[in-house]
């Protein structure tokens, strides 16, 4: 899996490998349907403060799909956690989704015979 990272943030910029790491970590059953991922993080507010920390995760899987994962918290450790889990989450379900209509549409068909 090909990981891209964008940030303009220089804060940010020092969690590159974490992001990498968390993200091929909780990708790495389905890191065969991923084959490029992007992570852009932001800072919303600038220098203000709050929850403005965001994590964008853009997965593009080898069906042509692409699976955009947003997740705003208050630090950037929170932000990418959140947005990779949730990413691993819609990944498992579409390929869940997947099998399950080729499933159903072999057993009709053998039904049938």
């Amino acid at each position: 899996m090909q990981i891209l990272f964008k940030s303009r943030s220089p804060k940010a910029n020092e969690l590159r490998e974490v992001a990498q790491q968390r993200l091929r970590f909780s990708l790495r059953r389905l890191s065969w349907l991923v084959p490029r991922a992007t992570v852009r993080l932001s800072d919303v507010n600038g220098p203000r403060g709050g929850i403005d920390k965001r994590c964008q995760l853009e997965l593009r899987t080898d069906g042509g799909v692409t699976a955009i994962v947003t997740s705003v918290a208050s630090d950037w450790r929170t932000a990418i956690d959140h947005a990779v889990a949730r990413a691993g989450r819609i990944l498992m379900r579409q390929w869940r989704r997947g099998k399950l209509a080729q499933r159903t549409g072999q057993r009709a068909i053998t039904m049938q015979a």
